[in-house]
């Protein structure tokens, strides 16, 4: 792999279902070279990576078990090294979801991915305002597209948090170290959102890689 400051390359997970297009067009604009790939071995030895994801809970889940990618996955954000997830890759760090019960996610993040309620209208498709707390580093409050029927209300532990509201508090993103989390879709979220992944990618890019 090439990783330069100039034009540094940023390795795309394919997870089966995922707006690869969007995500890479981003990154280009951003001006990053996107390589997307499920080889475990690139995925852990790349010096920043995105975890994004469209689509069912459980499919994508076993489509990175089968891989290897799921402790591929888990050890990247052991070690700190730089991890962008999101919508359903953002989901699919947490213990469980509601979408696919007794179907255990990576575990990477103590929370539970619950169904709105019966009285919402899904999917929350459309622009909403995310306010992160004040703890928040690369995170600002903005407004930014969703796309999603499920979400997460809480997360145990020290994590960094924004939250939006439908149908009540629901988690939009969370940040911790290297590891940047959205359920919005911040690839489509217009400047505000290219603005946030620039500033992920700011911290990302000349990170020194920790070995693990």
């Amino acid at each position: 792999m090439n990783f330069t400051e100039d034009q540094p390359e940023v390795v795309v997970v394919r997870t089966g279902s995922a707006n690869i297009a969007s995500v890479a067009a981003a990154l280009t604009r951003l001006g990053t070279v996107p390589h997307v790939t499920e080889d475990p071995k690139v995925v852990l030895a790349a010096p920043v990576v995105v975890l994004p994801g469209v689509g069912a809970f459980g499919a994508a889940v076993t489509h990175l078990r089968n891989r290897g990618l799921d402790e591929v996955i888990r050890e990247r954000v052991r070690c700190d090294r730089p991890l962008l997830a999101i919508c359903l890759g953002m989901q699919l760090l947490c213990e469980s979801s509601e979408e696919h019960p007794g179907v255990a996610g990576l575990g990477i993040v103590p929370a539970h991915v619950g169904r709105f309620g019966r009285d919402q209208r899904v999917p929350q498709m459309g622009w909403n305002r995310s306010l992160p707390a004040a703890t928040c580093v690369l995170l600002r409050p903005d407004w930014m597209y969703f796309a999603h029927s499920f979400r997460i209300e809480t997360i145990k532990g020290e994590w960094n948090v924004a939250t939006t509201e439908y149908g009540g508090t629901f988690v939009s993103a969370f940040e911790r170290g290297a590891l940047l989390a959205c359920q919005f879709h911040p690839e489509l979220s217009g400047s505000g959102g290219l603005a946030l992944i620039g500033r992920w990618l700011s911290l990302a890019i000349g990170r020194k890689v920790v070995p693990c």
